[in-house]
């Protein structure tokens, strides 16, 4: 058995001999219920060994992060961080002042940061990391962000640079399009850097990088990650999520990184009511974007597919914004896409953020942080076809401002229990907590996760869902063996079995 025998007898679990035998020929006093519920001691050893196996490879990486040594960034009296907190117009909430207080201790230590930032959209995950970096920048190191879209990197750069402009720190943007800033960062004029993958490409080259901030982990991969990382020796790396990550997930999918929550939103924020309106209905949701705009608010009309295919029922962005033109044409209605060229984009949001433009037609590309505090309705067209993280993602680009805001989910034909439930959900609260649980009992983990795209080992017999109890158990024990024995002399066997079960994902032991 490749377990150690001591962890066993403390989770009273049977040998795996007797396990996989039991499981294929159930002995006849059996109990069948137990069976059907994964719930028999047989069954429960085959699940603790994946799990065990998961964590342990977990906490052996987590230990290799720990041991690397990295750059020590102190608090500087009267530096940026100090200078940018007295010029704030507002008051840091309780839970940011906590997870600040984490990534600092985090960056005085010797050890690299790598710490996951969770925080529901327009819960203030922005400024902590400006602070982040403002800390990597007082300590003499440059600190870089990486968004995943162009719209975003654009954004956070605006963003950023008003608000570090008074302290005098050189801020660049880079992406694809704009390429202005490279000598500024390989010469270290420039020491924070917005960009999206483009940051990471070959002729990027940076003096003295030390802090890295990647927002939206899962459109970056682990690939890129490592390629950032050798840009630079050992940086800090917080990532920042707006994706709520339920817990049986934070424990397996980034149980290599700290974690911090930020689990309230700034005072002032108003939820976004929601409702669902089948098709008899779009009268009323036209009728809805006419007062909203005639009350001076702005409006996002999301749409699923960019053009009509010919085999496909959807409503597309382009013959959705011809509608709404024809409908009100004393109204500005412009559109954006994610095949538009990263130039055309940026003429028309920052048109949209001023107030010239009233309704924006628009593709998910939305989706990810883009801050117009004006817009206070979202219309989301065959809300049904999308995924419930999506939808309440769209939701937060509404309620960003002092305006009440809505989010009107408009069904485009007969609905699935699925795609019912996703809808009902998102009626019932603006919780993204609650909207993750429900979108993990839905899809399962393993379409949840994307266990392909997380550099994740599949687990077989176990689910992270079903099985939550199990996993609690195993990553104590898994955790507690890599502590006594980090290079797992003691159990040579268990250590072949662990390389293997890893293999082709990650090397835990740095063997070649």
């Amino acid at each position: 058995d490749e377990i150690p025998s001591d962890i066993l007898k403390r989770a009273r679990l049977p040998g795996l001999l007797e396990s996989v035998k039991a499981v294929h020929e159930p002995p006849k006093d059996a109990d069948l219920g137990a069976m059907n519920r994964m719930a028999t001691p047989w069954q429960r050893r085959l699940i603790f060994g994946e799990f065990f196996m998961l964590e342990a490879g977990l906490a052996v990486l987590r230990r290799g992060k720990a041991a690397e040594s990295g750059n020590s960034f102190k608090p500087v009296e009267g530096g940026l961080v100090d200078r940018l907190a007295r010029a704030l117009p507002f008051k840091l909430t309780r839970a940011q002042d906590r997870v600040l207080k984490d990534i600092f201790d985090d960056m005085a230590g010797a050890s690299p940061m790598n710490r996951l930032l969770q925080g529901d959209v327009g819960s203030g995950k922005t400024i902590v990391a400006l602070m982040a970096m403002l800390r990597a920048v007082e300590n003499g190191h440059q600190a870089v962000l990486m968004a995943p879209t162009e719209i975003l990197a654009a954004q956070h750069y605006i963003t950023l640079h008003k608000m570090v402009e008074e302290l005098g720190v050189e801020i660049v943007l880079l992406t694809s399009a704009s390429k202005d800033g490279l000598e500024d960062i390989a010469g270290g004029a420039a020491m924070i850097a917005v960009g999206t993958h483009a940051l990471i490409q070959k002729g990027v080259e940076f003096k003295r990088l030390g802090m890295v901030v990647v927002d939206e982990q899962h459109r970056f991969g682990v690939m890129q990650r490592a390629e950032l990382k050798k840009k630079a020796h050992n940086p800090d790396i917080l990532i920042m999520t707006a994706t709520p990550i339920p817990r049986t997930l934070s424990l397996t999918l980034y149980g290599d990184l700290d974690y911090s929550v930020i689990d309230e939103l700034p005072p002032g924020r108003l939820p976004v009511a929601t409702t669902r309106h089948m098709p008899d209905e779009k009268p009323r949701v036209y009728e809805g974007i006419r007062e909203e705009v005639g009350s001076g608010g702005q409006v996002y009309v999301v749409y699923p597919l960019i053009e009509e295919t010919e085999n496909s029922d959807l409503k597309s962005a382009v013959i959705g914004r011809e509608a709404l033109v024809r409908m009100y044409p004393d109204v500005r209605v412009e559109m954006v896409h994610g095949r538009m060229s990263a130039q055309d984009k940026e003429e028309v949001m920052p048109g949209f953020k001023a107030g010239v433009i009233d309704i924006l037609v628009s593709t998910t590309v939305i989706e990810v942080g883009v801050d117009v505090p004006n817009a206070s309705l979202m219309v989301i067209v065959n809300s049904e076809r999308f995924g419930l993280a999506q939808l309440h993602q769209l939701r937060g680009r509404v309620g960003r401002g002092r305006r009440a805001s809505r989010c009107m989910l408009l069904v485009g034909g007969p609905t699935g229990e699925d795609a019912s439930r996703r809808l009902e959900i998102m009626c019932e609260t603006g919780d993204g907590f609650r909207v993750a649980e429900v979108d993990l009992e839905i899809r399962g983990p393993g379409e949840f996760l994307g266990t392909k795209q997380s550099g994740m080992p599949d687990l077989k017999v176990a689910n992270i869902m079903r099985d939550a109890a199990v996993l609690d158990m195993a990553r104590r024990e898994a955790f507690a063996l890599v502590d006594r024995e980090p290079e797992m002399e003691g159990h040579p066997e268990f250590r072949k079995e662990l390389e293997r079960f890893w293999r082709g994902k990650v090397e835990l032991f740095g063997t070649g």
